[in-house]
């Protein structure tokens, strides 16, 4: 299984933790089923929290045109809104929510260049409440695609996210699915993309992130 480079700090730390953790609880504790139903809860911890840092590869072969979920979760929105921030006009939003057990690595939806990367200070609402977009934590990401045109993507914390990273940096190339930062611990992603964007999903489905095809937008015109 292959791990996020946001995981590897964290792993070390549990895993010492827990290791001299067990070996207090072995010297001092002399009850058998207490000692080692503490010693299998330890483990079973160590475990979850490796399996949150997971990373698996993913590729998918799309169109010029098509863009890709950033992340593993569950369609939470799809509807026209008017974006403040960057566009300031009406854009078709697509968010995904994840839950503690989804894979939390995001990924580039579209190639292009980074064009804008902004993070903001702010709450932490419960990820699907429809002011998290605008008062949690967050940061905003900008792609512009040759063929389509810029793409927002904006990475949420939620009630019990406590930290975004993001690798967007303005100016630098970026591939469709490659890695773009990480969200731990329950979170939300948000796409904004032109109006007439062809969906691909539906409220409620679920996305495996740089691989699930999710819209096709119109091209640029020459």
């Amino acid at each position: 299984m292959n791990l996020h480079k946001e995981g590897y700090r964290i792993i070390a730390w549990s895993f010492l933790i827990i290791m001299a953790f067990n070996l207090l609880l072995h010297q001092y504790v002399e009850i058998y089923w207490l000692k080692w139903s503490l010693t299998m809860l330890s483990m079973i911890l160590f475990m979850l929290i490796v399996y949150f840092f997971r990373f698996p590869a993913r590729y998918v072969l799309t169109q010029p045109d098509e863009v890709v979920a950033p992340v593993d979760g569950k369609v939470v929105v799809i509807e026209e809104v008017f974006e403040p921030e960057f566009f300031k006009d009406k854009r078709l939003q697509i968010s995904i929510f994840m839950s503690p057990l989804n894979v939390h690595a995001t990924r580039y939806p579209v190639s292009g260049k980074v064009i804008y990367s902004k993070y903001y200070k702010g709450k932490h609402l419960v990820a699907w409440h429809p002011k998290s977009s605008e008062l949690n934590e967050r940061t905003t990401i900008v792609v512009d695609n040759p063929v389509i045109g810029p793409v927002l993507f904006r990475q949420i914390a939620g009630a019990v996210a406590r930290r975004i990273e993001n690798y967007s940096v303005v100016g630098k190339e970026v591939e469709q699915g490659a890695d773009a930062g990480f969200i731990k611990f329950g979170s939300r992603v948000d796409v904004f993309l032109p109006l007439g964007t062809e969906v691909y999903v539906i409220m409620g489905d679920k996305t495996r992130g740089g691989e699930t095809i999710i819209a096709k937008c119109p091209k640029l015109k020459n």
